[in-house]
């Protein structure tokens, strides 16, 4: 079983200067052996034989895969073996240090895991990922441990060469797992530090057969509504990042940074206060998921949702030129921005891999269905049509059955899965009762037809409200009131 921990570090002042300052370090480096790979792949697949005045290096493609005298030294290991270009680089950071003394510094680990992670950029690109791109300030943040350097004792945590930092101990680490990674990472808000554990001893979650789902649930994700569930309840959405207060707010902050001089310390600071709202949002959109994931795995075995294009929901409008002029012409876009902020702050794609996390945790199952006219088929005859759906509103055009879209589309959702699937669910009974059958003559009591409110006596409370009579007057009683008396609502 595998376990990911989040604490947030308290380090000291020189503490946190010397992190900052492995950060440039580490991606100095990083984009230096980022961009010898690629003068090598350069100089040996795609000119040939090349000698460069500049580097004064040769280049063989028929017997190294990197330019002599380079970042990566010798290509060739004692006994005859030819290395990669990850290994060679790693061979040679005793030779930048030797160069460059401050380098000493930082841990050989973090140094290794450094280009160890170049490595993984190159294995997803062969993996039909992008290109590694070279790192900046903005997406270089974080450095890594191999496992078994970092050291924990109750709400303190040993760093090799940095040496023992507080943090916030939120959640214990359990009995028997073991530490396989540690990466400290810089956010807006401080610094953080993320523990990967292990216990193999522990078994992994598995999810719940299909054969074994008795009841399921369907649910449509939604902007009016977050979700709507195929049970006729929905779950509201707070607008997190679009809510009136939220935009205005980013607005002034972002005006102020756009009125300060580029590259001052001012900026920075006006930056950096845009960036804490954002992150500011995301904790607590992240927050409410969690607590909506946690209420919508406990409604049935299993939880039905569509398998969304978000990337391409959000996608721009193809612009529209006019053939004579070459002119653009309104192609929509305008409207569709609003739209899309809408969709990426409501972040479906994030609370379904929480509903999904969840239910596998809870030993549930997600299941996931075509999403293809789920919004435009009436649940009670089956037809098809575009016109039934007016908004919010569903109405068939073919049987005259009347609904609310997005619940009319969670339970067809939940209805695809059962095709699809094969799913054998039982029938719950509703949670609400029945109304009373009244027998011939009887006459219907306030009982059943008035809510009960609860009793509330104004005249119990210490502020007097004029008009408000504390009992129930008699005909003609309001005549003979004593307004001296203590009994007055106007004294």
């Amino acid at each position: 079983m595998i376990l990911s921990y989040v604490y947030k570090l308290r380090p000291s002042g020189s503490q946190s200067a010397k992190m900052e300052s492995w950060l440039n370090m580490l991606r100095s480096t990083y984009n230096w052996c980022l961009a010898d790979r690629i003068e090598t792949y350069h100089y040996s697949f795609i000119q040939g034989a090349y000698c460069s005045l500049r580097t004064k290096a040769e280049a063989y493609p028929l017997t190294c895969c990197i330019v002599k005298n380079g970042a990566t030294g010798n290509p060739w290991t004692h006994s005859g073996k030819k290395r990669n270009a990850g290994t060679i680089q790693d061979a040679a950071l005793v030779d930048l240090k030797a160069a460059r003394p401050w380098y000493k510094s930082i841990d050989s680990d973090v140094l290794q895991r450094n280009i160890a992670r170049l490595n993984t950029a190159y294995k997803n690109f062969f993996d039909g990922r992008g290109f590694p791109a070279f790192k900046n300030r903005s997406n270089f943040r974080s450095f890594e441990y191999k496992p078994g350097r970092v050291k924990f004792k109750g709400s303190e945590v040993y760093l090799p060469k940095i040496g023992w930092m507080r943090f916030f101990n939120s959640r214990s680490i359990p009995d028997g797992f073991v530490i396989r990674s540690v990466t400290i990472r810089r956010k807006t808000d401080g610094w953080f530090i993320s523990v990967r554990l292990e216990d193999k001893s522990v078994p992994e979650l598995i999810p719940r057969p299909t054969s074994e789902v008795k009841t399921a649930v369907g649910l449509d994700m939604g902007l009016t509504k977050l979700v709507h569930c195929s049970d006729g309840s929905d779950i509201p959405n707070p607008r997190f990042a679009t809510n009136q207060k939220a935009k205005r707010t980013q607005l002034i902050r972002q005006r102020r940074v756009s009125r300060t001089k580029k590259g001052s310390a001012n900026r920075k600071k006006r930056a950096e206060s845009v960036a804490k709202l954002h992150s500011k949002i995301r904790k607590r959109r992240s927050a409410y998921q969690w607590q909506v994931a946690n209420k919508l795995v406990k409604k049935a075995d299993a939880i039905v949702v569509e398998d969304l294009n978000i990337p391409g929901m959000v996608r721009r409008c193809k612009p529209k030129r006019e053939e004579q002029t070459g002119r653009f012409l309104p192609n929509g876009q305008s409207a569709k921005r609003g739209l899309n902020r809408s969709i990426l702050d409501a972040s479906w794609g994030e609370l379904i891999n929480k509903i999904q996390y969840v239910a596998a945790k809870s030993g549930k199952v997600l299941l996931k269905v075509n999403p293809r006219d789920t919004s435009r088929e009436c649940s009670a005859c089956g037809h098809i049509d575009k016109a039934n759906r007016d908004r919010e509103r569903f109405i068939c055009t073919e049987c005259g059955h009347f609904d609310h879209a997005d619940k009319q589309a969670a339970r067809n959702i939940k209805h695809k899965a059962v095709v699809e699937y094969g799913l054998n669910l039982i029938k719950v009974p509703t949670d609400c009762g029945k109304p009373k059958q009244l027998n011939l003559f009887e006459t219907p009591s306030a009982e059943l037809t008035v809510p009960r409110r609860r009793k509330h006596d104004t005249r119990k409370g210490k502020r007097r409200v004029p008009g408000n009579l504390g009992r129930q007057l008699e005909l003609f009683s309001q005549d003979m009131w004593n307004v001296s008396s203590t009994e007055s609502p106007f004294f």
